[in-house]
């Protein structure tokens, strides 16, 4: 049975749109996978080292058999084909998808955590989050609402349905 899986999805180079959409469509083709619904796109300041670009971010549902640590292969081949080098711990990357929620399960690896270790505090992820899903309550019992009454509204701008649309194509 799939699993229900939330995707945040972020870029700041290479056309940043054009990143986010061909991403979209990529994980939408991915075996067992399903596309459910994306969230408008935001603008966010970036959070890293030097100067670097606003990035796009939004969130994707998706349902999947794909298990998390398969699902983390298949979103990294999804980067690196999009152009991604990992260089600089929060530098800029033309995309960065990562796994916010899979199920309402928890792991806890070193190269990966479920929940997303820092998902109560990045607004950039918890709008667009509770954008699609509002009733979403944490593993560990916490609803998305008190993350995000708790983060901070600074430094993010939603973009106008006609900037995202949430479309894929």
């Amino acid at each position: 049975m799939p699993a229900k899986v939330y995707l945040g999805l972020g870029s700041n180079l290479n056309s940043p749109p054009r990143q986010i959409r061909a991403a979209l469509r990529a994980i939408a083709k991915l075996p067992g996978t399903q596309l459910v619904r994306c969230a408008p796109w935001y603008r966010s300041i970036a959070i890293g080292p030097g100067s670097q670009g606003r990035y796009i971010n939004t969130v994707a549902e998706i349902d999947s058999v794909l298990k998390p640590r398969i699902l983390l292969q298949a979103l990294q081949q999804i980067e690196k084909q999009q152009g991604r080098k990992r260089i600089v711990r929060w530098g800029p990357r033309t995309l960065d998808i990562d796994i916010l929620l899979y199920a309402h399960q928890t792991l806890n690896t070193q190269r990966l955590q479920i929940p997303h270790p820092r998902l109560g505090e990045r607004n950039f992820v918890l709008r667009p989050l509770a954008d699609i899903a509002p009733a979403l309550t944490l593993p560990n019992g916490t609803p998305l609402a008190k993350l995000l009454a708790n983060c901070s509204p600074e430094g993010i701008v939603r973009l106008s349905a006609g900037g995202s649309g949430g479309r894929t194509g």
